[in-house]
């Protein structure tokens, strides 16, 4: 019965510092990286963030799958890793990738003015129940609670966790409390969302409300059960709508669907989440390819920014960002653009004919549009009439990637995009 009173402190102690009121924005280390990114690593993309990207409202440095693994591999997971553990059966960051450990990496992360976060896998790591370890601060033990025929499907590090047996919510109160302690602000949880595992959403939510520290939540992976979209705001921050986005034109131009189904959706504190941004320099040891620069061309960059900036998905940059070349940092440093994804409201595809697609957001009660040819035909016009965004009479039209003011125009106002091109302009 006391547990109920300090739950509640808990949980009044969480909403008055509440989390993830816009897509969060950050560097996530898988597309770069894989399983195998070290604390140099992760501690250069920090510095980057910090001196160019920050003030631009990016935040968060996020370490990806298997830090737990001392012989990680590139390209790819290691089936039956020897995971570094503590005593109770808690995933520990491997010492020889991470020597100064996860409390100190956080420390420095957060010494930049940024925030930490890491990616779990659902469930307790196989290796703890093969040794029954004990459950910090409870009298189960970890095979008492595994569920053994709960296996993801393409990693074998854990076992699901049997949320119907006693001292089940205890293990994920003890990894929460865990990394509270070391500074963590944002969790990746992984083959949690697709297939649905809700019991094990609901006792990740409950743990963090517990710790009293305002952690964001993010469930992978997708794409999401639409239908679901309530509980994935009731127990998430963000949830992936998509299978693993990777730089294939394919993958983006399935986005435009994706983001249209989930758009009334999108509300501050729970975010439909479109993936990571596999842009500039990728592939490096990362799971998919070789290193290389994203395969995406200049015209796919843009719209792949504008589309998730106007669709207000959070932007996880997946580029090594030291590499960056000017062009990518133009992509990540432009505020008008990002002005829809910080301060927009009522985003919304505005109308699709064929290839040509419009989307619409507004901004200060000012409607900023994104328009879209994605199709193979050249010089597709693409038109937006001002009826259609409440406009009557002149108004100044302003291209936001050239940063540049076009006129005074009525009536409506085409743009001629090549393949795979978009624009985004904003009214006056």
């Amino acid at each position: 019965m006391r547990l109920w009173p300090f739950l509640a402190a808990a949980c009044a102690a969480f909403a008055a510092s509440p989390v993830a009121l816009t897509p969060p924005m950050g560097w996530n280390s898988w597309d770069s990286y894989g399983t195998s990114v070290t604390e140099a690593e992760v501690k250069a993309n920090a510095d980057y963030m910090a001196a160019k990207l920050k003030p631009h409202g990016w935040q968060f440095i996020v370490v990806d799958i298997q830090w737990s693994d001392p012989l990680a591999k590139p390209h790819g997971y290691r089936p039956n890793a020897e995971l570094a553990m503590d005593p109770y059966g808690r995933l520990i960051p491997a010492p020889n990738r991470f020597p100064s450990g996860f409390p100190s990496l956080a420390a420095y992360v957060h010494g930049k003015g940024l925030k930490f976060g890491i990616h779990i896998m659902r469930g307790i790591p196989r290796r703890a129940v093969a040794a029954n370890l004990p459950i910090f601060s409870s009298t189960v033990h970890a095979a008492d609670i595994a569920d053994t025929k709960s296996i993801c499907r393409w990693n074998t590090d854990m076992y699901g966790v049997d949320m119907t047996k006693p001292g089940a919510q205890d293990y994920y109160d003890s990894i929460l409390q865990l990394y509270a302690s070391w500074g963590v602000d944002y969790i990746k949880a992984d083959d949690i969302a697709t297939p649905l595992h809700a019991a094990e959403i609901e006792a990740l939510h409950k743990a963090i409300l517990k710790t009293g520290r305002p952690i964001v939540l993010s469930l992978s992976p997708g794409p999401a059960d639409l239908a679901k979209a309530d509980f994935y705001a009731a127990n998430a921050n963000l949830w992936r709508i998509s299978g693993d986005f990777w730089d294939l034109w394919r993958d983006l131009r399935h986005s435009f669907d994706l983001l249209d189904k989930w758009s009334p959706h999108a509300k501050p504190g729970g975010w439909p989440d479109a993936d990571m941004l596999p842009l500039g320099r990728i592939g490096i040891r990362a799971e998919r390819g070789d290193d290389r620069p994203t395969r995406f061309t200049r015209d796919e960059q843009r719209t792949l920014l504008t589309l998730w900036c106007i669709a207000r998905s959070p932007l996880m940059f997946g580029g090594d960002l030291p590499s960056n070349d000017d062009w990518t940092l133009s992509l990540l440093n432009n505020d008008e653009v990002l002005a829809p994804l910080l301060k927009g409201s009522g985003q919304h595809q505005l109308f699709r004919n064929g290839d040509a697609v419009a989307w619409v957001s507004t901004v200060a009660g000012k409607p900023y549009v994104a328009l879209f040819n994605i199709g193979e035909q050249p010089a597709l016009e693409v038109r937006v009439d001002f009826q259609d965004l409440g406009l009557r009479g002149a108004h100044a039209v302003r291209d936001l990637w050239a940063r540049r003011d076009l006129g005074k125009f009525s009536g409506s106002y085409p743009v001629r995009l090549a393949p795979h091109a978009s624009a985004m302009l904003a009214f006056r």
